[in-house]
C-alpha cells in the first residue's frame, strides 16, 4: 500500500528535534510522498527548504491562513507570487475562512481569501482551503472563482452534510484527518465520509496535530505525525466499507493527480 499525507505542518517547532527521525517513521509506513503545509509568507522559505532536502518526495503549499489574515498586503501577495513560482509548490494555501477562532477581523480574511485565489487563478493552481464555521460565506465566495481554478480542497474537513454536498456540487475536493478518529466529535464525519465519492478523497494528518483518539498506545508526548496516517486510514476505510488497499489505491491515486505529483519509486 501507498499513502500520501496531502497536509502535514513539518516546519513546526514540534519537530525540531527529530524531524529526520519523523520522516523515517513516515517512509517506514509506506507513506510515498508528503504535501507540507504553509501558512505564512514568512514560512514559505524555510518549508520549501525542507522540501529541497527531498524533491522527489515532500513538496508544499505557499499561502497565508486565516488567522493570520491581518498581516495581509499588497506586498504580501506580491512575494507570494514569487514563491509560488519554486518548483516544489503544487498549491496555493493555506487559505480561508475561520469564523470559530477569528484570529482576523472577518473582511480581513475575506480580503485575502481572494486575494489568493487570485493568484491561484493567474498561476494555474490548486487551492488547499481552511474553513471553520463560515462554510456558507466559503461557498459564495468559490462560486465566483471555481471556474478559473482547476481544483480545490477542503482540508481537515469538520462540517455538516449541507456543506458537504455544496462542496461537492462545487466539484472540490475533501480531505480527511484523524478528526474523524475522535468518538466525541468526530462522529458526523464517520457517517458523511462514505458519501465522499472516490476522487475525491484525500487523506492528511494535520501533523503535529489532531492526534487519532484511536491510536494505542499513543505517544507520550501527544504529538502527531505523518507515520500515523494509517489510523485515521483505518477508521476512514471502515466507513466507507473498503478495505485499506481500496483506500490506499484511490486515495493517493486523486492526490498525485490533485497536486500533479511525480511517481515516486523507492
Amino acid at each position: 500500500m501507498e499513502w500520501i499525507d496531502i497536509g502535514v505542518n513539518l516546519s513546526d517547532a514540534a519537530f525540531d528535534k527529530d524531524r529526520d527521525s519523523v520522516l523515517d517513521r513516515a517512509w517506514a509506513a509506506n507513506i510515498s510522498q508528503m504535501v507540507l503545509t504553509v501558512t505564512s509568507i514568512e514560512g514559505c522559505s524555510e518549508v520549501q527548504a525542507l522540501c529541497a532536502q527531498s524533491p522527489e518526495r515532500l513538496f508544499c503549499t505557499a499561502g497565508m491562513h486565516p488567522h493570520e489574515a491581518r498581516n495581509w498586503s499588497n506586498e504580501q501577495a506580491k512575494d507570494l507570487r514569487l514563491l509560488a513560482q519554486a518548483d516544489c509548490v503544487k498549491a496555493i494555501g493555506e487559505c480561508g475562512l475561520d469564523f470559530n477562532r477569528d484570529f482576523s477581523p472577518r473582511p480581513q480574511q475575506i480580503k485575502a481569501l481572494e486575494d489568493q485565489l487570485e493568484i491561484a487563478a493567474e498561476l494555474g493552481y490548486p487551492v488547499f482551503l481552511h474553513e471553520r464555521d463560515a462554510s456558507k460565506t466559503l461557498i459564495d465566495i468559490l462560486k465566483h472563482w471555481r471556474d478559473r481554478l482547476p481544483a480545490a480542497v477542503v482540508h481537515c474537513f469538520t462540517a455538516d452534510r449541507e456543506a458537504l454536498y455544496r462542496y461537492l456540487d462545487l466539484d472540490l475536493h475533501i480531505g480527511i484527518t484523524g478528526w474523524i478518529c475522535d468518538e466525541r466529535r468526530g462522529t458526523p464525519i464517520q457517517a458523511l465520509v462514505a458519501e465522499v465519492p472516490s476522487g475525491r478523497l484525500m487523506l492528511e494528518t494535520d501533523a503535529p496535530w489532531l492526534l487519532p483518539r484511536t491510536l494505542n498506545p499513543k505517544p507520550r508526548n501527544r504529538r502527531n505525525e505523518p507515520a500515523f496516517i494509517t489510523e485515521v486510514a483505518q477508521t476512514v476505510a471502515h466507513c466507507r466499507n473498503e478495505t485499506l488497499e481500496e483506500l490506499a489505491d484511490h486515495t493517493t491515486a486523486t492526490a498525485r493527480a490533485f497536486f500533479n505529483l511525480p511517481i515516486f519509486c523507492a
